[in-house]
């Protein structure tokens, strides 16, 4: 079961960071570089309405799991880094939450009034939540690389005896 939920986890967060990163690395600007605001703007709200209801899993299963794996094994018990990326987590989640109920709203609202420059501040003020929440994950897989896995590595290694 613990393997189950860490490659849940692990998952969610790659789909979650994957999808960020697709989005301002290649989405937005080859939109920007392509396509008039009237066509750039409908085809950005219309991505993001078939990304997000996958955000929304990702942050229940990485909650869930997450929870899971960090009761499992005691609160107390738990790797600081296990707590940090939690922590993390949690702000992730509300900048996604701000994200989607206001600028992402607006957007639509935007977009469905034809309202182009509107409609690019809202796609704007996405793309700038959308880089926290990238940099925030970021900083969760750096919790779990340097003050997890760095806490393993300072355990002795066991070495097996070849009886020579």
């Amino acid at each position: 079961m613990p393997s189950l939920m860490k490659f849940l986890h692990l998952a969610a967060a790659i789909v979650w960071l994957g999808g960020i990163s697709f989005m301002l690395f290649a989405l937005r600007p080859a939109a920007a570089e392509l396509l008039a605001p009237a066509q750039r703007l409908p085809l950005i709200a219309g991505v993001l309405k078939r990304f997000f209801p996958l955000v929304w899993l990702t942050i229940v299963l990485l909650l869930l799991t997450g929870l899971a794996m960090l009761l499992a094994l005691g609160m107390k018990n738990a790797p600081p880094g296990w707590h940090l990326m939690f922590g993390i987590g949690l702000l992730m989640f509300a900048v996604f939450g701000h994200l989607y109920f206001v600028p992402y709203r607006r957007l639509k609202r935007a977009v469905a009034a034809a309202d182009w420059p509107e409609g690019g501040r809202r796609v704007a003020q996405i793309a700038m939540l959308a880089w926290v929440n990238l940099l925030l994950g970021g900083l969760a897989i750096a919790a779990a690389i340097f003050f997890v896995w760095a806490r393993l590595d300072q355990r002795p290694h066991e070495r097996t005896q070849t009886g020579n």
